[in-house]
């Protein structure tokens, strides 16, 4: 089903949600260099912290990816407001003909089959767009399948260790 989208001109995005992460300075696991007896002074406590939690959308046919990051908590507004940044800022300028968007995404989270706000938020942006919008979830199980896991976060995690 993705080919033909490609084929026709249209974007097939995958899209997922990393782990929070700690605003600040942290014990994180990794490495950084520094001098022997002059060791980085990290925060102990780390309860009523900020977190950031990256929301990414990997366009398959360009290979391209886009990180919209949002603040405490991952929720399906966050998901569309990902996307539609990425539509903004990308995707209208690579896809100017394109009259439709495939989603491959988990079917479970903020953007679980399931959710009724992810849902209504996916919809206000096909009205803003114009565009339709077919999300073609896997099943419970089988994140692993989604590319951006694979294409984008791997990265994340390896910049945020330091």
């Amino acid at each position: 089903m993705g080919k033909k989208y490609i084929l026709f001109g249209n974007p097939v995005i995958s899209i997922d949600t990393k782990k929070k992460e700690q605003i600040g300075n942290y014990k994180n696991n990794g490495k950084i260099l520094c001098k022997k007896k002059n060791p980085i002074e990290v925060n102990v406590y780390d309860f009523e912290t900020t977190k950031a939690v990256p929301y990414g959308v990997y366009d398959i046919d360009k290979n391209s990816d886009f990180v919209g990051v949002g603040t405490s908590y991952d929720t399906s507004s966050l998901a569309v407001e990902s996307i539609r940044r990425w539509w903004l800022d990308i995707g209208m300028k690579e896809y100017p003909n394109s009259k439709k968007i495939l989603i491959p995404a988990d079917s479970v989270g903020i953007n679980g089959s399931r959710r009724k706000l992810w849902k209504t938020e996916l919809q206000k942006f096909a009205n803003e767009t114009g565009m339709e919008i077919t999300v073609c979830h896997f099943s419970p199980g089988t994140s692993k399948w989604n590319i951006i896991g694979h294409k984008l976060f791997s990265f994340i995690s390896m910049n945020w260790q330091g």
